[in-house]
């Protein structure tokens, strides 16, 4: 016999249950991977003349965009990259990230006094003792580059914009490249920022970093600062202080984070570490370090 009539409740238990199970394993996600910033490179030892500043570090590379997720994920947050404490040497590349089959490089290390900028997802800043170029971006941009006249260091590359390259009077150094913003939290965040270049000159100015996320250069009094944690920032470069040398600042850690559907079922292996906060109908995944390279998340 044919159904002539349904009830109400029915209807809606009917839409309801419907509605329900069209959001289930894969979900839907979207993402935001930032590794590590560059570190800044040292000056030159004391004695050389001229005494070029270090360059500032690249801020580290951001990937975003969405997917379908289920099972076990792959999730690495690379860490920041060192500062050059020792004479004339190069900062350290940031760690390369991780999440699902996206692989994120890290910023380029600055260069040291004598050398160029080191290549990474965006490049070191030149060295400021001669005209030396700025690493290549593969990800952002390049690293600033230095005319050998000031000895100032040039800024880190960004994902936002080039490293600045060094033209004060002075010796002064560079500013670093600007970082790109994400409000995949609920609010906006400036990631992948580039570092300062250290000042050439007891009387230069320190190059200063993207702001709220790459690190400050060194100058005659002040010591070099780290690029932002989680923000991917790239380090501070040394600087000539009374005629001796002085170390680049690290850079900063990466961050992977992601959102998900309410329901889905989450659970992280031990070594990561991280905080979810509702946003919207979304829960939202903030991972800021892993203590391995093998780290996952389970998705069901």
């Amino acid at each position: 016999m044919a159904v002539t009539s349904m009830a109400n409740s029915s209807i809606r238990d009917f839409v309801k249950s419907n509605r329900m199970s069209n959001i289930s394993s894969p979900y839907f996600a979207s993402f935001v991977v930032v590794a590590g910033g560059g570190g800044g490179g040292s000056t030159e030892a004391s004695g050389t003349t001229p005494y070029g500043g270090g360059a500032g570090g690249g801020g580290g590379g951001m990937v975003s965009g969405t997917l379908f997720l289920s099972g076990v994920v792959p999730l690495v947050v690379g860490a920041g990259g060192a500062g050059a404490t020792a004479t004339n040497a190069d900062g350290t590349n940031g760690a390369d990230s991780i999440f699902n089959v996206e692989t994120v490089a890290g910023g380029g290390g600055g260069g040291a006094g004598q050398n160029d900028g080191v290549d990474g997802a965006t490049g070191g800043g030149g060295g400021g003792d001669a005209a030396h170029s700025g690493g290549v971006g593969s990800l952002g941009f390049d690293g600033g580059a230095t005319g050998g006249v000031n000895h100032g260091g040039a800024g880190g590359g960004g994902m936002g914009a080039v490293g600045s390259s060094e033209t004060g009077s002075e010796g002064d150094g560079a500013d670093g490249g600007d970082s790109l913003a994400s409000s995949i939290t609920g609010s906006s965040v400036l990631y992948g920022g580039g570092g300062g270049g250290g000042a050439g000159k007891n009387v230069g100015v320190k190059g200063l970093g993207a702001t709220g996320v790459g690190g400050n250069g060194a100058q005659d009094g002040t010591v070099a600062t780290a690029g932002a944690a989680n923000r991917g920032g790239g380090g501070g470069g040394g600087a000539e202080s009374n005629a001796t040398y002085s170390d680049g600042a690290n850079g900063g850690s990466g961050v992977v984070i992601f959102t998900l559907a309410a329901q889905a079922i989450v659970t992280f292996s031990a070594g990561v570490t991280q905080t979810s906060a509702i946003v919207g109908a979304n829960r939202v995944y903030t991972v800021t370090a892993t203590s391995t390279t093998d780290e996952t998340v389970t998705i069901s």
